[in-house]
């Protein structure tokens, strides 16, 4: 299936000029599926040139799943007849981490395309304000840019709700200027528990309510449920610790040490990489020197796909793992095999996506878009969902549809989405904290780098 749509796309941070593409999205498997295309009067695919900012208006709607069903059945007359309003999309669509972004976009849409084609917000439609929160010059997701996008967002009446970052980095750049102007954000894969940390208030949260809200858990789980893992599953007597010096990749793995040696494990030594540096053999040849039964990695993939390359040739036999930054495509597209083989990675939710409980749904979303979701597609879908309800709530409430207004509605939020019910907590967590465990592994019978098959769920990591 394809769909043609028109995105203006403004000026980008390096240099570029501002100018009009119109972009092709081919439901199609392959290196760019479920990737905006550019046209091939352009000649090149976004991730060449930063793309800034983009409006989406899909016409192709989709059938309805029990989900948009329930979008009817809240009902509720809108204030605003016949008006489109904004759910901002902010995540890094260029750069080392774009594979995941993208994934996490098809299911954001998914869900606005179907609320739309089931009259969920009777004379309104919803569309999708996607930023590009990555720069050239960083890479993969830059703070500075997310910070930017976030001022686009709160500057825009028309924007009721935002869906991101995936990034905590972008997280921490975002939510004190989310927070001054009262618009909500609900991220589908930032973990960071700073960011929601009543301690750290005064910083994310100088609006005096809670703005950013979850569809995952957080690091405050995440690392030391993989701590968990490593002592309790792997028995390893010993670890090495290495973050990309980003605000996710230090938190983790600051989580992840602290119960580490909770649980007995030595920590041998703990070192810091530059994301941009190209060869990391002193650092790793220092992990072999000591003698580390297993490493730690906490951080994304700019620094990954070095990482997991050199580890292959330095410490292939030593048991390695990572965060959720890390189960990624391109630790199959640009680490590679035999590298990747072994490498245990978590997600901060339960695992759903391909799973018979939500077979149709995933059925739908390669169909629609020519890839295999990924469980933070899933999550993207809830928080949409959530978005929406609250959307839906507040025009039944007969109250002003605002930015402020639909906050306060997703904080009291309840609702049933693909992995269950959508509940926050006071501070905007969500209510139940599964971390779930999978291992890269090569399976001959697929391409070295069709990622949904070289990859498998372990288990659920042990809790405290």
């Amino acid at each position: 299936m394809r769909g043609s749509y028109s995105f203006p796309i403004g000026p980008e941070r390096d240099g570029g000029v501002a100018m009009s593409y119109r972009l092709d999205r081919a439901a199609r498997c392959g290196e760019d599926a479920g990737r905006p295309r550019v046209d091939a009067l352009i000649g090149r695919r976004p991730g060449m040139k930063e793309i800034s900012q983009m409006h989406l208006s899909r016409r192709h709607m989709l059938g309805g799943l029990g989900a948009a069903a329930g979008f009817m059945a809240l009902g509720g007359a809108a204030l605003a007849a016949g008006k489109t309003y904004r759910i901002g999309v902010t995540l890094p669509l260029t750069g080392a981490d774009a594979e995941p972004a993208h994934l996490i976009l098809n299911g954001i849409l998914l869900a606005i395309d179907q609320a739309n084609k089931a009259g969920a917000l009777p004379g309104i439609t919803l569309e999708a304000m996607v930023l590009n929160n990555a720069t050239t010059t960083a890479g993969e997701y830059d703070p500075a840019q997310a910070a930017t996008n976030a001022r686009k967002l709160v500057g825009d009446p028309g924007v009721l709700v935002n869906i991101g970052p995936e990034m905590s980095g972008s997280g921490k750049a975002m939510a004190p200027i989310l927070s001054m102007g009262m618009l909500a954000t609900i991220t589908p894969s930032s973990t960071s528990p700073s960011i929601t940390d009543p301690a750290f208030a005064a910083e994310f949260d100088p609006g005096g309510k809670p703005i950013y809200f979850r569809t995952v858990t957080t690091d405050a789980y995440q690392g030391p449920d993989m701590a968990n893992f490593y002592a309790e599953t792997l028995r390893v007597p010993s670890s090495y610790i290495l973050d990309d010096s980003g605000a996710y990749g230090v938190g983790l793995a600051d989580a992840f040490e602290k119960q580490a040696k909770a649980k007995g494990i030595t920590v041998l030594g703990r070192d810091r990489l530059d994301p941009r540096a190209d060869d990391y053999t002193a650092v790793v040849t220092k992990i072999e020197a000591s003698g580390a039964a297993s490493l730690y990695f906490g951080g994304g993939m700019q620094a990954a796909v070095k990482l997991v390359k050199q580890c292959h040739d330095i410490v292939p036999k030593i048991v390695k793992g990572g965060g959720d930054g890390i189960l990624s495509p391109e630790m199959v597209t640009a680490a590679g095999f035999p590298a990747a083989e072994g490498w245990y990675v978590t997600s901060a939710s339960p695992h759903l996506a391909g799973t018979p409980a939500l077979q149709k749904w995933s059925d739908l979303y390669t169909r629609t878009y020519g890839v295999q979701p990924s469980d933070y597609s899933v999550t993207a879908y809830d928080a949409t969902l959530v978005a929406i309800a609250a959307i839906q709530s507040v025009t039944k409430a007969g109250k002003p549809l605002t930015a402020a207004n639909v906050r306060d509605a997703i904080q009291a939020s309840k609702v049933e989405g693909l992995q269950g019910t959508i509940v926050f907590d006071r501070n905007g967590d969500l209510a139940q904290h599964m971390v779930t465990v999978f291992q890269f592994a090569y399976d001959p019978k697929y391409r070295a780098t069709d990622f949904p098959h070289q990859y498998r769920y372990v288990s659920v990591a042990p809790q405290n």
